[in-house]
């Protein structure tokens, strides 16, 4: 059974700077793929980024390409995202997924991942 616990939501001015984590546990977790998405009120879960935990590759939604980083510590099973120049736009309760399916693949849709963190608030003041 995979445990996600997300963590470093908050309240940024517009243009600051936030890191969330997200600690992972559980015996596969290594092979699944990972990643992030938020969801503002009223409105549908948003993809926002992902990565293969075996080889490292990332895919950003368009809304975050050149402003969000997606990355792990192998060591203490965590997962990060860096979020640079923020908007109000990106207000959103943020959420860490995990795929439940070994492989080497991106998964960019809701309904591949199996695992989900409770979520961390993320609130951009403009």
């Amino acid at each position: 059974q995979v445990q996600l616990v997300e963590s470093g939501g908050g309240l940024v001015q517009a243009g600051g700077s936030l890191r969330l984590s997200c600690a992972a546990s559980g015996p596969t977790f290594s092979n699944y793929a990972i990643g992030w998405f938020r969801q503002a009120p009223e409105k549908e879960r948003e993809f926002v980024a992902t990565m293969t935990w075996l080889c490292g590759t990332t895919v950003y939604g368009d809304s975050v390409k050149g402003r969000f980083t997606i990355s792990r510590d192998n060591a203490k099973t965590t997962l990060y995202l860096q979020m640079n120049s923020l908007k109000p736009e990106d207000t959103a309760m943020y959420y860490c997924a995990a795929s439940g399916v070994p492989g080497r693949y991106i998964a960019t849709a809701t309904t591949q991942y199996k695992y989900w963190g409770q979520g961390t608030q993320v609130t951009v003041s403009s």
